[in-house]
């Protein structure tokens, strides 16, 4: 297990997928619960500028699964998708996955995306773009092929610096301690030193 970090302002005891979408709305990098790399980050994601209003800010230490070639799906420009999980999903689809879905992760959960929810469309529009139940359609299928988790770097100019992560079902993060903080008014960034602990577990 790997400890990751999730910033909210909302207060929970378990994470719920059904919450996924209220922070900005979208499944930028797929349908999960997102946990980022380093405290930090966690606790600037904390802000939710749709609830400007929630003063309460809260950091959870949390595990996920390690993440390994066959059970990650990495969106790193220029990095192929692993071929343990383009095997899986063409077992599982019964049709082999076209080239272009396979340079790049990105491409390739747009590609499953567009197809599990029925769209036909030529092969450069279905890796381009998907709807929010195209990527929720994605994740449950990786899911169900033993993909756990999906990643991205948190600077995308510094690939092999911090990374953060989906995790596909959220039964697989475990809290183990929820801390307030607390962040600058301007920029939302942790106020160092203004960690107090909430609840372990």
């Amino acid at each position: 297990m790997a400890l990751f970090f999730h910033g909210s302002s909302v207060l929970f005891d378990s994470f719920d997928l059904s919450h996924a979408l209220e922070g900005d709305g979208k499944a930028k990098f797929g349908y999960g619960v997102y946990v980022a790399g380093t405290y930090a980050s966690a606790a600037h994601y904390a802000f939710n500028k749709k609830r400007p209003e929630n003063r309460d800010y809260y950091v959870y230490t949390v595990e996920i699964p390690d993440c390994t070639e066959d059970n990650c799906l990495s969106l790193l420009k220029g990095q192929p998708v692993a071929e343990s999980i383009i095997r899986r999903t063409e077992q599982r689809l019964g049709e082999a996955v076209p080239d272009e879905a396979k340079v790049e992760g990105k491409y390739f959960r747009k590609y499953l995306a567009n197809r599990l929810t029925g769209l036909t469309k030529s092969v450069g529009r279905m890796i381009d773009k998907a709807s929010v139940e195209g990527e929720k359609a994605a994740s449950a299928f990786l899911d169900s092929i033993g993909v756990e988790l999906i990643r991205w770097p948190h600077d995308w100019g510094s690939p092999e610096g911090e990374m953060n992560m989906a995790v596909l079902d959220a039964a697989k993060v475990r809290i183990v301690r929820i801390e307030r903080v607390e962040l600058d008014a301007k920029k939302h960034q942790l106020v160092p030193g203004s960690q107090r602990l909430v609840k372990t577990f």
